[in-house]
């Protein structure tokens, strides 16, 4: 918690981690969320709903619970605002980090493989004390493991729930690659749980004639169709129109977001700014679709240095060759 009652974690962890990383060779280019699409619109509504239930639960543990009932109900009621958006950006900005903002997020879900990413790397911030390995998934390996086409995965990610679409309640991992391996796609899949919901209801009717509900029920408002489309034809920047520039850290003016108005403390500041100057080349630049490209080995030196030490053993052996010479005349002169 920083000074003047301000939570300060978003900045502790974009500050540590980004430094973790650049110590270990690694030049982050952070990707903050743009504006939602409306068909999230639905989704973040019902996430309100559920952080104003946990607040006033938490309330209520205020006065009646444990100190981890308070914890648990306080951190249901996170969320990620603009201010804490802009405070990240401008402390990457003194640090020297690039970022750019997109309208596709990748996380800790599956959602970025959706959008094509070649290769998903979880856990990759995960703080250092939680000792977690960052996993590698690769999309193409993923969809040949579980014998899909690329339209067929986005369809059981869409069924098992994304930022767009709520889950359909009672369709779990194993049951939803059940459905979509039996009938080929998400619109013969919502067809036959419709079905089979209606034929259960007609088959539990109460003795006034009422229908009851049966089995897994898909929501009547729930565009599965909208959602693919986002999936399939994102809002894109091509990467050859980005540009990245990594640049030296502004010390002064880190001290004074993170000492100054935050509380950090000086001496840890002053010391992750060094680490941030020693391992940024802050000269190079380039574009967005150059940045994963591999760093060549350097092979060791041959040609000059090997006929170096070749002649150098040369003229070790002609002077050996002559100290044995003369020894040999001198033997014979005695004689």
């Amino acid at each position: 918690m920083g000074i003047k009652g301000l939570t300060s974690l978003h900045l502790m962890g974009f500050f540590y981690r980004t430094i973790r990383m650049v110590e270990n060779g690694i030049k982050p280019l952070y990707v903050f969320d743009g504006k939602p699409p409306e068909l999230k619109a639905g989704v973040l509504s019902k996430r309100l709903a559920l952080r104003k239930e946990a607040q006033e639960e938490g309330e209520e543990a205020k006065e009646t619970g444990t100190a981890e009932d308070v914890d648990r109900f306080a951190r249901r009621t996170v969320k990620v605002t603009r201010e804490h958006n802009e405070e990240c950006r401008r402390l990457l900005g003194l640090m020297g980090i690039p970022f750019v903002v997109v309208y596709a997020a990748g996380s800790e879900d599956m959602d970025t493989l959706t959008f094509h990413a070649p290769v998903l790397l979880r856990h990759l911030t995960f703080s250092e004390a939680r000792k977690t390995p960052i996993s590698e998934i690769n999309l193409d390996k993923a969809l040949e493991g579980l014998e899909m086409n690329m339209s067929q995965f986005i369809e059981l990610c869409i069924l098992l729930g994304c930022d767009y679409l709520e889950p359909i309640k009672g369709v779990g991992p194993k049951s939803a690659l059940k459905l979509i391996r039996e009938h080929g796609n998400l619109g013969a899949v919502i067809e036959h749980l419709r079905e089979k919901t209606a034929a259960k209801e007609d088959a539990a009717k109460d003795e006034d004639g009422k229908k009851k509900k049966g089995g897994i029920v898909v929501p009547e408002e729930w565009p599965w169709e909208e959602a693919k489309k986002f999936f399939e034809h994102p809002d894109v920047t091509p990467a050859k129109d980005v540009e990245v520039d990594w640049t030296s850290p502004d010390v002064e003016g880190l001290v004074q977001f993170l000492v100054t108005e935050k509380g950090f403390n000086e001496d840890r500041v002053r010391k992750g700014a060094d680490k941030l100057s020693k391992f940024l080349n802050t000269k190079q630049q380039g574009r967005l679709d150059g940045f994963f490209t591999a760093k060549p080995k350097t092979e060791p030196k041959k040609g000059k240095e090997t006929e170096k030490g070749k002649k150098g053993t040369k003229r070790k052996a002609d002077d050996k060759d002559k100290k044995d010479a003369g020894s040999s005349k001198k033997s014979k002169t005695k004689k």
